[in-house]
């Protein structure tokens, strides 16, 4: 089975392609209405007619070469929207320490290429796993036991996201945005 959560029309689009044409197994793939709505969440043509499904995208501030990959310190591990918020924070605050990682494919973890993405950063000390689910729902349970088994000398790792509660979410938009704050803020602290 083949879990995953695209963050671009481009990827979302070789995803299906390759489970058309490819790959025969089950698939399940979480995409959000609200990116259809987000205006960063575009991708050129040139993504469609070539490439391929991405599992893990690494921060491309830092594989262009506009940032030095050895400042950064902590790496931000998140999977779908949330990516957007994170990115627009980090350039709102300047920071050139965190290096923002899309984990687009959840199981089977792509864990080479998730190697690749932490060999980049020679200095990296610390990996947050960034999700909007609660503590006890999401992909944390399941990556806080399979990343360190998948690869060797794994960095510090920890979860950000809200606290444990049995309901998917708030169900009040205010409430939602204060906790959507406080997620973001802790990401970053």
């Amino acid at each position: 089975m083949t879990v995953a959560q695209p963050s671009t029309p481009a990827n979302y689009f070789h995803l299906m392609r390759r489970h058309a044409t490819g790959i025969k197994r089950p698939q399940v793939v979480f995409t959000p209405k609200s990116m259809l709505r987000n205006k960063k969440a575009v991708s050129p043509v040139s993504d469609f007619t070539s490439g391929k499904f991405r599992s893990v995208i690494d921060d491309q501030v830092f594989v262009d070469g506009s940032s030095d990959p050895s400042k950064v310190k902590t790496m931000l591990l998140v999977s779908g929207k949330l990516y957007y918020e994170l990115a627009a924070r980090r350039d709102k605050d300047e920071r050139d320490d965190i290096a923002i990682v899309r984990l687009e494919q959840l199981h089977p973890i792509p864990h080479r290429r998730l190697r690749e993405a932490l060999d980049r950063y020679p200095n990296l000390s610390e990996v947050r796993w960034v999700q909007e689910e609660p503590a006890n729902q999401g992909a944390w349970s399941f990556l806080a036991l399979e990343l360190p088994e998948r690869i060797d000398d794994f960095p510090r790792r920890r979860r950000v996201s809200r606290r444990p509660i049995a309901a998917t979410a708030t169900g009040l938009s205010k409430v939602h945005a204060v906790e959507q704050k406080a997620l973001v803020d802790e990401a970053f602290a």
